[in-house]
């Protein structure tokens, strides 16, 4: 049977799984709502684009958080540590001009409904310029990101000024001489908190709990870097020698009127921020605890503090959706995820999930070697495990960290172990960097 398979969305993840289906001559094709490829990375100041804001760079340096078939000294050699989000457009986009992917993409194109038919059949419904179009096949490889549906933060009362998710901040200049508040500790809070600071009448930071902060770099060198060096201790191990480090490089979180860290180092995932300490103690962020509730303009704290602000800004993630599934059918918006790889279904074998985890660290990696596994499985050079469903009942209670339990940590990884698993499991030589001859694929329209 030919098979035919369908990859939906073509951010970084989604690009990387059609680059390695079409290495493997099979037929795939590709739907994005976009124009173009880079998902997030694609800049934007329209709020139904779900993207980066102006300043965004990325918080893994470049060596751990580029493709192996095409890393940045192949995109560009003089590329920055940490580059910035044009730079990530660009390099997303010559990803897919190297290896020949734009003619299997449909841009434009909202991935409506997906409905299984049968163990062999996928029936998709798609929309472009409000005309819609069904097709089938026998796979689908779902890469639709986890950044894009904004989960708010609940509160007692209600706040009457301008309250907006990070989700709708696209640059700092709209709140010039306002009153800021930003909830959350997260990397997008503290640089929301960070930037609006140069340009605010005042900005505050709440946090409920304690974040470990973490510079970009330690003695010259990126902090993931230092970080790798020490990726075949124990996981706790590794753990506690990175809190020493913290402690010893920048002190305790209440130095700067921060809640302090109470677990151990991974129970959140760590900001990466260079910026907020420093603005902290220049007196040009102002650390608050958990908000108890609103009252108009007035926001009142766990602590008895009462303030006024122009502007909230709920920095708060993002809910895990796929609206083209039936709420029956799957739905990851609550409570645990049971794949294996964090791919792999337990029960439907023509389902793959590309890109749906969040390391401690740079997804894009991980999501290459996910694609090239599914690659393998799909021209019969690999067998997933009969006891896949225990597998993924395993990876549910057995998580390399110990978190918080929260909806932010549900699909969390620790980056080298994932790498290293999925690794264990490819044949050697995997690495593929050079463009394929593709033949034209008849699922897209020429």
């Amino acid at each position: 049977m030919k098979l035919k398979v369908a990859v939906i969305g073509c951010g970084p993840s989604g690009i990387t799984a059609l680059k390695n289906l079409l290495d493997q001559g099979l037929d795939a094709v590709a739907f994005d709502r976009n124009e173009d490829v880079g998902g997030n990375w694609i800049y934007s100041e329209n709020e139904s684009h779900s993207s980066v804001f102006e300043t965004t760079h990325i918080i893994s340096s470049k060596t751990l958080s580029q493709y192996e078939d095409f890393t940045f000294d192949d995109f560009d050699p003089e590329t920055a540590d940490y580059p910035d989000h044009d730079t990530l457009r660009r390099y997303f986009q010559a990803y897919a001009h190297r290896f020949n992917l734009y003619p299997f993409i449909q841009f434009g194109t909202l991935v409506k409904h997906c409905e299984r038919i049968d163990d062999k059949t996928w029936h998709l419904t798609t929309e472009k310029n409000g005309i819609e179009t069904t097709g089938k096949f026998t796979h689908l490889v779902v890469s639709n990101g986890h950044h894009w549906k904004p989960r708010y933060p609940e509160y007692p009362g209600r706040f009457e000024g301008e309250f907006l998710h990070s989700h709708n901040f696209k640059k700092a200049t709209p709140f010039a001489g306002k009153r800021v508040l930003v909830i959350g500790g997260g990397n997008s809070a503290c640089d929301v908190a960070v930037e609006t600071s140069r340009v605010s009448k005042m900005t505050a930071i709440s946090w409920r709990r304690g974040y470990q902060i973490v510079p970009k770099f330690f003695f010259g060198i990126p902090s993931d870097k230092i970080a790798e060096q020490s990726k075949w201790l124990p996981i706790k191990i590794r753990g506690f020698f990175n809190k020493i480090l913290l402690k010893v490089m920048l002190g305790e979180n209440s130095q700067y009127g921060l809640r302090p860290v109470t677990g151990p180092f991974g129970a959140t995932h760590p900001t990466i921020n260079d910026e907020l300490l420093h603005k902290i103690r220049h007196g040009k962020v102002k650390p608050r605890l958990d908000i108890k509730r609103f009252d108009g303009k007035q926001v009142l704290f766990e602590d008895g503090k009462t303030e006024e602000y122009d502007t909230v800004i709920a920095c708060t993630g993002y809910w895990l959706s796929h609206p083209f599934f039936d709420k029956n059918f799957i739905d990851y918006s609550e409570g645990s995820v049971p794949l294996y790889l964090k791919m792999f279904h337990p029960k439907y074998e023509n389902l793959y999930f590309i890109g749906m985890f969040q390391p401690l660290g740079c997804i894009w990696p991980g999501a290459e070697l996910q694609s090239k596994l599914m690659a393998q499985e799909l021209i019969g050079n690999w067998k997933r495990p009969s006891s896949i469903q225990e597998l993924c009942q395993k990876e549910v209670t057995n998580p390399h960290y110990q978190q918080v339990n929260s909806p932010r940590h549900t699909i969390t990884v620790d980056y080298h172990l994932f790498v290293k698993a999925i690794k264990k499991e490819l044949p050697k030589g995997y690495v593929s960097k050079s463009p394929m001859p593709h033949p034209m694929n008849s699922t897209v329209p020429t």
